[in-house]
Formats: C-alpha cells, sequence, structure tokens
C-alpha cells in the first residue's frame, strides 16, 4: 500500500506534514510543496518511496549517510528555506504564549564546525560499530566523512573506534563524548565494560598513542598528556571532564556578543546556570559577576580560569541547584544586569522571581525555544519588555535551534 501526498508544511522536528481526510501524516526528507509517494507506517507516519514533484527549495545532501543517520534532518533544503525554518520554530513557540515580536533572521552555522560530538558505539556479531543512531531506531549507522564535525574530530575516528573496540561492554552500548580542545581531542567515555588491568593499560597505551589531551572513563580520568584548554573571551578554562560547552565555537561567540553587548553598562552582573564561565568570564572584564551553577567541577574551573587571568573584576561563585532553589527576587537587588542560560528545562523558577525583582538588563539564552517562550512570558508579565530575539543556528542541518533574547525595564 502507498499514499499519494501533497507536502503543505513542516513540522517542528523538521519532517514534512501532508494534511489527510484521516489527519496529518508526518513524511520525512521532504518540503512544502512537493508531491510525494510514500509507504504508510504507525502513528502518522510515512516514508517516501518517491518525490513525484520536487521542490524549488530541495538541494543535493552533502553527505552520504544523509537519510539513515538521524544526526541530521534537513540537508535536502536549501540554506533559504532551511534558515526560515529555524527562524519560524522561534516566532511560533513565542506565539503560542501570545508574544507578538520581531525575531531577526537566523544566525547561520557553517560546516565543519561542530567541535563536540557524542558517538555511540556497539557490537553486532563479530562487527563494531561506532557512529550515530538511525533516526527513531537504536540502530547504529557507522559514519567515516561527516560534513558537520570539526576535520580534527573526523581525522580520529579510526582511533576512536579502536578505543571503543577496548573499552565496549558486549551488553550495553559505549558513550564517546569527544570535544576538541585548543591542546587535542578530550575523550569522555561512559558504560563502559568492567574493565581488567590489562585492558585499563591497553586503554591508556592508545590514548597517549593517540595524543589524546585526556580520556576520561566513567568518571575517572585515564590518561592526560595535556589538560584539555578551551578559551572563552580569549581567557583559558581547563574543560572539566564531561563538562558542558557550546557545540559551536562560532555560535558560542555569536551569543556571548548578544549578551555582553547588552550588558555593557552593567556594573553588578548575576550569571545563573553559569558553567564554566561561558559568560561570566567575559562580563568580567567590565562588572562584578555573580555565578551560579550546580556542577562543582564547572564552577571550580570558572573559579581558576578568574584567578589565573589578569585584569578582571572580581567573580563569587555559589554552588546551587537552581532548579530546586530559585534565587528569590529580593537576592536579585544588588545586580543591575542578569544572564541565565538553562537547559532544554528550562528555568521557568528563575522566571517567576526575575519578574518581580528590579534587575534593568536581562540576557536570557536557551536551546530550547519552547522553554525560553514560557519563561519570557512570565518576564514580560513582571513588567519587562522585549528589546531583541535572535535565533543562533549551532546543530547544523537539524531541527534544534538556539535563542538569545534581550529584555530590559524601566527607564
Amino acid at each position: 500500500m502507498t499514499l499519494d501526498l501533497t507536502i503543505s508544511r513542516l513540522g517542528l522536528q523538521g519532517d514534512g506534514i501532508a494534511d489527510t481526510a484521516d489527519g496529518p501524516v508526518y513524511v520525512p526528507f521532504t518540503l512544502p510543496g512537493e508531491e510525494v509517494r510514500a509507504e504508510p507506517r504507525k502513528a502518522g507516519r510515512a516514508v517516501p518511496i518517491e518525490v513525484v514533484k520536487a521542490s524549488p527549495s530541495r538541494a543535493e545532501p552533502p553527505c552520504p549517510h544523509f537519510g539513515s543517520c538521524g544526526g541530521c534532518e534537513l540537508q535536502h533544503a536549501d540554506p533559504a528555506l532551511y534558515g526560515e525554518f529555524k527562524r519560524s520554530i522561534v516566532v511560533e513557540a513565542l506565539r503560542r504564549q501570545g508574544i507578538e515580536t520581531e525575531v531577526a533572521p537566523l544566525v547561520p552555522c557553517a560546516p565543519e564546525t561542530r567541535r563536540r560530538l557524542t558517538l555511540t558505539a556497539l557490537r553486532a556479531g563479530t562487527k563494531l560499530l561506532l557512529g550515530f543512531f538511525e533516526a527513531h531506531s537504536d540502530r547504529i549507522v557507522p559514519i567515516g566523512p561527516c560534513p558537520v564535525a570539526e576535520p580534527a574530530i573526523v581525522a580520529a575516528l579510526p582511533a576512536l573506534e579502536k578505543l571503543s573496540a577496548i573499552l565496549l561492554d558486549r551488553k550495553k552500548p559505549l558513550k564517546l563524548l569527544v570535544t576538541r580542545t585548543e591542546t587535542g581531542l578530550d575523550v569522555f567515555a561512559s558504560d563502559a565494560g568492567k574493565l581488567p588491568d590489562d585492558k585499563r593499560q591497553q586503554a591508556i597505551a592508545h590514548a597517549l598513542k593517540s595524543d589524546f589531551a585526556r580520556l576520561t572513563v566513567d568518571g575517572e580520568v585515564f590518561a592526560m598528556r595535556r589538560p584539555p584548554i578551551v578559551t572563552f573571551g580569549g581567557l583559558r578554562v581547563t574543560l572539566p571532564p564531561g563538562g558542558f560547552l557550546q557545540a559551536v565555537e562560532t555560535a558560542e561567540e555569536a551569543m556571548a556578543k548578544l549578551v555582553i553587548t547588552h550588558l555593557a553598562k552593567s556594573k553588578r552582573v548575576a550569571d545563573l546556570f553559569s558553567g564554566s564561565g561561558t559568560f561570566a568570564l567575559r562580563l568580567a572584564k567590565r562588572a562584578k559577576v555573580y555565578a551560579v551553577e550546580a556542577e562543582a567541577p564547572a564552577l571550580a574551573a570558572l573559579d581558576k580560569a578568574w584567578r589565573e587571568a589578569e585584569g578582571l573584576k572580581p567573580v563569587t561563585t555559589e554552588r546551587r541547584d537552581l532548579f530546586r532553589r530559585p534565587i528569590i527576587a529580593k537576592d536579585l537587588k544588588p545586580y543591575d544586569g542578569l544572564v541565565f542560560d538553562p537547559p532544554r528545562a528550562g528555568a521557568e523558577g528563575v522566571a517567576a522571581e526575575l519578574g518581580k525583582s528590579n534587575v534593568k538588563r536581562v540576557a536570557a539564552v536557551s536551546c530550547n525555544p519552547q522553554t525560553l517562550a514560557r519563561d519570557l512570558k512570565l518576564l514580560l508579565d513582571g513588567g519587562y519588555r522585549l528589546v531583541s530575539v535572535t535565533p543562533i543556528d549551532q546543530f547544523l542541518w537539524s531541527h534544534h535551534v538556539e535563542a538569545v533574547a534581550l529584555l530590559e525595564k524601566g527607564g
């Protein structure tokens, strides 16, 4: 059985949507205006068999794995359609909260710039597979060339595959978080098998031979040739094992420029969900900073970087779970500027208290437009006004989009 469908629009996950008498049908790798023949699947989904009439916005995917690898969803869309689609995700999220405002064009992301990848390894019979999950599947698509990843990571894939063969538990997949730092690759392995001494020594020897900056296995540093260094606004930070880092350096710089410019006149700034200092260290060039973060290693890295730098204003830190204990409005009185950059769940508790405060300038950074819009509604209800909203591409050819919203209160 096949379906002849006309795609009317793109859904939030990047799938084409065809409206039928039985409801919407989601068809991956299709574009608005296309006529396609598809094979139905469960839950209103279908797999395209043939594009009968192609959109003029259809592009040739640059990756041979596109369509099987679940890492990319939109390589078949040209830059104009792709950019407007990502911008529309932010626009629609705001609209659903009743927020009507101008949204800037998408800040683009170039190919071969992802400095941070999570790879999965498992055994299939006698073969070891290292790559990304297939879309809507637990199967692994082995990758060779990857037009998203930085060349240094792609070049290390053979070495990472050998490392996986040493560490892999036959009963469960192995995760490798691989980060290109200023001093080499930082590899953080999790869910490794129980390693006898000989395997442990093999892993250490292989990491050293491969010239990885550091190898950490299930939280334990196995080998470190050099501390893995990243820079935030020119300030050197030793990345904690498994610590958060924005996936694309140019995207981080675009976010930071918006935040720093907006808070340029602020004298005392609170940085909530500060991580290792992505914004805090940059802000400390002009303002006193109070950085709050739940992860102790991230705060330690921030504090060490601040102490080793010259010419920065004071930076104080607090370890605090802002989901369980949001900072209350009265504790924000000393601050005339604030930035928050929470995980995907957003910062609802923080936004509710911030809305009651008199902090003059706020920068809200988010990787989830839906929770960002929810949090912005709380701020707007508290008397803030939106200055700008800027979507930023960091996960190229996927439906994920970052955004930076800038707000003000008072005269």
